[in-house]
Protein backbone atom coordinates (compact mmCIF):
# COMPACT_ATOMS: atom_id res chain seq x y z
CA UNK A 1 0.00 0.00 0.00
CA UNK A 2 1.43 3.36 -1.03
CA UNK A 3 2.06 6.06 1.55
CA UNK A 4 -0.52 8.89 1.21
CA UNK A 5 0.69 12.39 0.47
CA UNK A 6 -1.89 13.86 2.86
CA UNK A 7 -3.27 12.80 6.22
CA UNK A 8 -6.45 14.62 7.32
CA UNK A 9 -6.77 14.76 11.12
CA UNK A 10 -10.28 15.28 12.51
CA UNK A 11 -10.59 15.75 16.30
CA UNK A 12 -14.13 14.95 17.38
CA UNK A 13 -15.90 15.27 20.71
CA UNK A 14 -19.64 14.53 20.73
CA UNK A 15 -20.04 15.43 17.07
CA UNK A 16 -22.76 12.88 16.26
CA UNK A 17 -24.92 15.41 14.32
CA UNK A 18 -22.10 16.50 12.00
CA UNK A 19 -19.36 13.88 11.70
CA UNK A 20 -21.14 11.76 9.07
CA UNK A 21 -21.84 14.60 6.65
CA UNK A 22 -18.34 16.04 7.19
CA UNK A 23 -16.70 12.73 6.26
CA UNK A 24 -19.03 12.19 3.30
CA UNK A 25 -18.19 15.66 1.96
CA UNK A 26 -14.47 14.97 2.28
CA UNK A 27 -14.75 11.68 0.42
CA UNK A 28 -16.76 13.39 -2.32
CA UNK A 29 -13.93 15.85 -3.12
CA UNK A 30 -11.97 14.15 -5.95
CA UNK A 31 -8.69 15.91 -5.17
CA UNK A 32 -8.72 14.41 -1.66
CA UNK A 33 -9.61 10.89 -2.74
CA UNK A 34 -6.21 9.39 -1.89
CA UNK A 35 -5.86 11.16 1.48
CA UNK A 36 -5.60 9.23 4.72
CA UNK A 37 -8.47 10.32 6.98
CA UNK A 38 -8.03 9.89 10.74
CA UNK A 39 -10.83 10.70 13.18
CA UNK A 40 -9.66 11.09 16.77
CA UNK A 41 -12.65 10.49 19.02
CA UNK A 42 -11.75 12.49 22.12
CA UNK A 43 -13.77 10.63 24.72
CA UNK A 44 -17.19 11.17 23.13
CA UNK A 45 -20.26 9.89 24.95
CA UNK A 46 -22.48 9.77 21.85
CA UNK A 47 -22.29 7.86 18.53
CA UNK A 48 -19.41 9.90 17.07
CA UNK A 49 -16.96 6.96 16.90
CA UNK A 50 -19.64 4.57 15.61
CA UNK A 51 -20.61 6.87 12.74
CA UNK A 52 -16.99 7.58 11.82
CA UNK A 53 -16.23 3.86 11.90
CA UNK A 54 -19.00 3.17 9.39
CA UNK A 55 -16.75 4.70 6.73
CA UNK A 56 -14.50 1.84 5.64
CA UNK A 57 -11.69 4.16 4.47
CA UNK A 58 -11.57 6.16 7.72
CA UNK A 59 -9.23 5.33 10.62
CA UNK A 60 -10.80 5.92 14.04
CA UNK A 61 -8.61 6.44 17.10
CA UNK A 62 -10.19 6.77 20.54
CA UNK A 63 -9.22 8.53 23.76
CA UNK A 64 -10.65 6.88 26.86
CA UNK A 65 -11.51 10.34 28.20
CA UNK A 66 -11.82 13.87 26.91
CA UNK A 67 -8.24 15.12 26.75
CA UNK A 68 -8.67 18.22 24.61
CA UNK A 69 -8.43 19.43 21.02
CA UNK A 70 -4.65 19.75 21.01
CA UNK A 71 -4.18 16.32 22.56
CA UNK A 72 -6.34 14.80 19.81
CA UNK A 73 -4.32 16.59 17.13
CA UNK A 74 -1.06 15.26 18.58
CA UNK A 75 -2.45 11.71 18.69
CA UNK A 76 -3.42 12.06 15.04
CA UNK A 77 -0.04 13.43 13.94
CA UNK A 78 1.79 10.56 15.64
CA UNK A 79 -0.45 8.03 13.89
CA UNK A 80 -0.39 9.65 10.45
CA UNK A 81 1.54 8.48 7.41
CA UNK A 82 1.31 11.42 5.02
CA UNK A 83 4.14 13.87 4.52
CA UNK A 84 1.44 16.54 4.81
CA UNK A 85 -1.02 16.75 7.70
CA UNK A 86 -4.24 18.77 7.66
CA UNK A 87 -6.30 19.83 10.67
CA UNK A 88 -9.99 19.61 9.87
CA UNK A 89 -12.94 20.20 12.22
CA UNK A 90 -15.72 17.65 12.57
CA UNK A 91 -18.53 20.18 12.95
CA UNK A 92 -19.15 21.04 9.30
CA UNK A 93 -17.45 24.44 9.45
CA UNK A 94 -14.89 23.59 6.77
CA UNK A 95 -15.30 23.04 3.04
CA UNK A 96 -13.34 20.23 1.37
CA UNK A 97 -12.75 22.45 -1.66
CA UNK A 98 -10.87 24.94 0.55
CA UNK A 99 -8.71 22.16 1.98
CA UNK A 100 -7.92 20.82 -1.50
CA UNK A 101 -6.95 24.33 -2.66
CA UNK A 102 -4.69 24.78 0.37
CA UNK A 103 -2.91 21.47 -0.24
CA UNK A 104 -2.39 22.42 -3.88
CA UNK A 105 -1.03 25.82 -2.92
CA UNK A 106 1.41 24.36 -0.40
CA UNK A 107 2.88 22.11 -3.08
CA UNK A 108 2.96 24.70 -5.85
CA UNK A 109 4.63 27.38 -3.71
CA UNK A 110 6.93 24.99 -1.75
CA UNK A 111 5.54 26.16 1.58
CA UNK A 112 5.84 24.71 5.08
CA UNK A 113 2.29 25.57 6.11
CA UNK A 114 -0.92 27.03 4.74
CA UNK A 115 -3.31 28.41 7.35
CA UNK A 116 -6.98 29.13 6.80
CA UNK A 117 -8.18 32.73 7.12
CA UNK A 118 -11.95 33.10 7.52
CA UNK A 119 -13.33 35.99 5.49
CA UNK A 120 -16.44 38.16 5.69
CA UNK A 121 -18.61 35.44 4.15
CA UNK A 122 -17.89 33.06 7.03
CA UNK A 123 -20.37 32.47 9.82
CA UNK A 124 -19.48 34.20 13.08
CA UNK A 125 -20.91 34.21 16.59
CA UNK A 126 -21.43 37.84 17.73
CA UNK A 127 -20.69 37.17 21.40
CA UNK A 128 -17.24 35.84 20.47
CA UNK A 129 -16.13 38.82 18.40
CA UNK A 130 -14.63 40.77 21.32
CA UNK A 131 -12.67 37.77 22.55
CA UNK A 132 -11.40 37.01 19.06
CA UNK A 133 -10.32 40.61 18.60
CA UNK A 134 -8.40 40.54 21.89
CA UNK A 135 -6.73 37.25 20.99
CA UNK A 136 -5.77 38.60 17.59
CA UNK A 137 -4.31 41.75 19.15
CA UNK A 138 -2.15 39.73 21.58
CA UNK A 139 -1.01 37.31 18.87
CA UNK A 140 -0.08 40.12 16.49
CA UNK A 141 1.87 41.85 19.25
CA UNK A 142 3.83 38.65 19.88
CA UNK A 143 4.39 37.89 16.19
CA UNK A 144 5.22 41.48 15.26
CA UNK A 145 3.06 41.32 12.13
CA UNK A 146 -0.53 41.35 10.95
CA UNK A 147 -2.23 37.95 11.24
CA UNK A 148 -5.43 37.53 9.18
CA UNK A 149 -6.73 34.68 11.38
CA UNK A 150 -4.91 33.30 14.41
CA UNK A 151 -6.94 30.18 15.19
CA UNK A 152 -8.86 28.91 12.19
CA UNK A 153 -9.14 25.14 12.57
CA UNK A 154 -8.43 24.48 8.88
CA UNK A 155 -4.68 24.29 8.29
CA UNK A 156 -2.09 22.20 6.43
CA UNK A 157 1.50 21.54 7.55
CA UNK A 158 4.47 19.59 6.41
CA UNK A 159 4.48 16.73 8.88
CA UNK A 160 8.24 16.93 9.44
CA UNK A 161 7.89 20.61 10.41
CA UNK A 162 4.94 20.56 12.82
CA UNK A 163 6.16 17.23 14.22
CA UNK A 164 9.20 18.94 15.74
CA UNK A 165 7.00 20.99 18.04
CA UNK A 166 4.50 18.51 19.43
CA UNK A 167 6.03 18.95 22.87
CA UNK A 168 5.10 22.64 22.73
CA UNK A 169 1.51 22.26 21.57
CA UNK A 170 -0.96 22.52 24.47
CA UNK A 171 -3.74 19.96 24.87
CA UNK A 172 -6.57 22.48 24.61
CA UNK A 173 -8.00 24.70 21.88
CA UNK A 174 -4.98 27.03 22.09
CA UNK A 175 -3.07 24.48 19.99
CA UNK A 176 -4.27 26.38 16.90
CA UNK A 177 -2.99 29.74 18.12
CA UNK A 178 0.27 28.20 19.34
CA UNK A 179 0.93 26.50 16.00
CA UNK A 180 0.28 29.77 14.16
CA UNK A 181 2.80 31.63 16.31
CA UNK A 182 5.31 28.79 16.03
CA UNK A 183 5.27 28.94 12.25
CA UNK A 184 5.58 32.73 12.18
CA UNK A 185 8.14 33.20 14.96
CA UNK A 186 10.34 30.38 13.63
CA UNK A 187 10.18 32.04 10.19
CA UNK A 188 8.81 29.10 8.27
CA UNK A 189 7.35 29.59 4.81
CA UNK A 190 3.72 30.27 5.69
CA UNK A 191 0.80 31.67 3.74
CA UNK A 192 -2.74 32.49 4.82
CA UNK A 193 -5.46 31.23 2.50
CA UNK A 194 -8.96 32.72 2.34
CA UNK A 195 -11.60 30.16 3.32
CA UNK A 196 -15.33 30.19 4.01
CA UNK A 197 -16.59 28.74 7.29
CA UNK A 198 -20.31 27.84 7.15
CA UNK A 199 -22.50 27.64 10.24
CA UNK A 200 -21.52 24.63 12.36
CA UNK A 201 -23.80 21.65 12.95
CA UNK A 202 -24.75 20.84 16.54
CA UNK A 203 -23.55 22.62 19.67
CA UNK A 204 -20.02 23.90 20.04
CA UNK A 205 -17.84 22.36 22.76
CA UNK A 206 -15.89 25.61 23.10
CA UNK A 207 -16.53 27.41 26.38
CA UNK A 208 -16.01 31.10 25.74
CA UNK A 209 -14.46 32.21 29.05
CA UNK A 210 -12.61 29.02 29.96
CA UNK A 211 -11.12 28.34 26.54
CA UNK A 212 -10.53 32.02 25.82
CA UNK A 213 -8.46 32.43 28.97
CA UNK A 214 -6.59 29.20 28.18
CA UNK A 215 -5.69 30.54 24.74
CA UNK A 216 -4.39 33.76 26.24
CA UNK A 217 -2.48 32.05 29.05
CA UNK A 218 0.97 33.24 30.03
CA UNK A 219 2.67 30.13 28.65
CA UNK A 220 2.07 31.27 25.07
CA UNK A 221 3.31 34.80 25.77
CA UNK A 222 6.34 33.52 27.68
CA UNK A 223 7.20 30.97 25.03
CA UNK A 224 7.34 33.43 22.17
CA UNK A 225 8.27 36.76 23.73
CA UNK A 226 9.64 36.28 27.22
CA UNK A 227 12.03 39.22 26.97
CA UNK A 228 9.28 41.67 26.03
CA UNK A 229 7.10 40.54 28.93
CA UNK A 230 9.86 40.80 31.53
CA UNK A 231 11.28 44.04 30.12
CA UNK A 232 7.88 45.77 30.29
CA UNK A 233 7.44 44.68 33.91
CA UNK A 234 10.99 45.80 34.71
CA UNK A 235 10.40 49.16 33.05
CA UNK A 236 7.23 49.79 35.06
CA UNK A 237 8.87 48.82 38.36
CA UNK A 238 12.00 50.82 37.58
CA UNK A 239 10.08 53.98 36.66
CA UNK A 240 7.92 53.69 39.77
CA UNK A 241 11.02 53.37 41.93
CA UNK A 242 12.86 56.27 40.31
CA UNK A 243 9.88 58.63 40.29
CA UNK A 244 8.85 57.78 43.85
CA UNK A 245 12.42 57.99 45.14
CA UNK A 246 13.09 61.30 43.43
CA UNK A 247 9.89 62.90 44.73
CA UNK A 248 10.54 61.73 48.30
CA UNK A 249 14.20 62.75 48.20
CA UNK A 250 13.38 66.26 46.95
CA UNK A 251 10.47 66.87 49.31
CA UNK A 252 11.96 65.42 52.49
CA UNK A 253 15.64 65.94 51.78
CA UNK A 254 16.53 62.57 53.34
CA UNK A 255 18.05 60.93 50.31
CA UNK A 256 16.71 58.06 48.19
CA UNK A 257 14.21 55.99 50.24
CA UNK A 258 14.69 52.26 50.82
CA UNK A 259 11.41 51.29 49.12
CA UNK A 260 12.36 53.14 45.95
CA UNK A 261 15.81 51.52 45.91
CA UNK A 262 14.17 48.13 46.40
CA UNK A 263 11.87 48.73 43.42
CA UNK A 264 14.82 49.63 41.21
CA UNK A 265 16.77 46.54 42.33
CA UNK A 266 13.76 44.29 41.67
CA UNK A 267 13.36 45.89 38.25
CA UNK A 268 16.96 45.02 37.38
CA UNK A 269 16.45 41.45 38.57
CA UNK A 270 13.28 41.08 36.51
CA UNK A 271 15.12 42.43 33.47
CA UNK A 272 17.89 39.86 33.93
CA UNK A 273 15.28 37.12 34.37
CA UNK A 274 13.82 38.25 31.06
CA UNK A 275 17.17 37.81 29.34
CA UNK A 276 17.54 34.31 30.82
CA UNK A 277 13.93 33.40 29.99
CA UNK A 278 14.39 34.57 26.41
CA UNK A 279 17.42 32.32 25.99
CA UNK A 280 15.62 29.33 27.52
CA UNK A 281 12.66 29.92 25.22
CA UNK A 282 14.95 30.06 22.19
CA UNK A 283 16.63 26.80 23.20
CA UNK A 284 13.25 25.07 23.63
CA UNK A 285 12.13 26.21 20.19
CA UNK A 286 15.37 25.16 18.51
CA UNK A 287 16.06 21.84 20.22
CA UNK A 288 14.14 19.77 17.68
CA UNK A 289 15.22 21.64 14.56
CA UNK A 290 16.41 19.37 11.77
CA UNK A 291 20.19 19.53 12.14
CA UNK A 292 20.80 18.58 8.54
CA UNK A 293 18.01 20.31 6.66
CA UNK A 294 17.16 23.41 8.65
CA UNK A 295 13.59 24.69 8.58
CA UNK A 296 11.57 22.61 6.18
CA UNK A 297 14.20 22.33 3.47
CA UNK A 298 13.65 18.64 2.87
CA UNK A 299 11.84 17.52 -0.27
CA UNK A 300 8.62 15.50 -0.19
CA UNK A 301 8.93 11.75 -0.60
CA UNK A 302 9.46 10.61 -4.15
CA UNK A 303 6.29 9.55 -5.87
CA UNK A 304 4.05 11.67 -3.64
Amino acid sequence: MSVPALSILIPAFNEEPAIGSALAALRAEPRLGDAQVIVIDDGSTDRTAEIAGSFSSVIVLRHDRNRGYGAAIKTGIRASNGWLVAWYDADGQHRPVDLADMVTRLGQESLDAVLGARGSHSHSVPERLLGKALLKLVAQSIAGRVIPDVNCGLRVFRRDVIGRYLHLLPDGFSASTTSTLLMLKRQYRVRFHDVVAPRRSGQSSVRQIRDGLATLHARIVMLFNAFRVFSVIALVLGLLGIVYGTVVAVKQGLGFPVLAALLVIVALQVFLLGLIGDQISALRLEQLEDRTGGRGDASPPSGS
